[in-house]
């Protein structure tokens, strides 16, 4: 419940207690306070209670705590029916995005030259290949988008 406090924190709580009830006071108050929070609870577990008395006997192992969304998409993520851990696996993002900036700027690499050659292999007439150099085009093709329009 007080994951959150440090000890340093704990010890401005308790000394500011002290001051602002005085020693005599303070024993009543905590055990008010404490008093107060299990009504609470004791509140919160009959109406949880309640709540899966009237929704049925096929919600008996529904979990409040799936209400959160947090809890909720881990546990979707967990399950992994469609297999994207597989694929999450298999896709490098930073081997793909280096390909990308060595095309654009027109760098040589050796994944990016293979990447182009299989890519210009099969292209269809309406693909433009980014990964030639605008030196190496021929003057009548136009570049693959204009300076000047961006």
């Amino acid at each position: 419940m007080f994951n959150d406090i440090g000890p340093l924190e704990l010890i401005t709580i308790i000394v500011l207690a002290v001051l602002v009830f005085g020693p005599d006071k303070l024993p009543k108050v905590i055990q008010d306070v404490m008093r107060t929070i299990r009504k609470i609870r004791e509140f919160s577990e009959s109406a949880k209670q309640d709540i899966r008395a009237e929704m049925g006997p096929e919600f008996k192992d529904f979990d409040f705590e799936d209400l959160n969304p947090r809890t909720f998409i881990r546990k979707q993520l967990d399950s992994d029916e469609l297999g994207l851990k597989e694929i999450r696996n298999g896709f490098d993002l930073k081997k793909e995005m280096a390909e990308v900036t060595d095309a654009v700027h027109g760098r040589d690499s050796d994944s990016a030259a293979a990447s182009s050659s299989a890519s210009s292999a099969g292209s269809s007439g309406g693909r433009i290949d980014m990964s030639k150099k605008p030196e190496d085009a021929g003057r009548d093709e136009r570049p693959p988008f204009d300076a000047d329009a961006t």
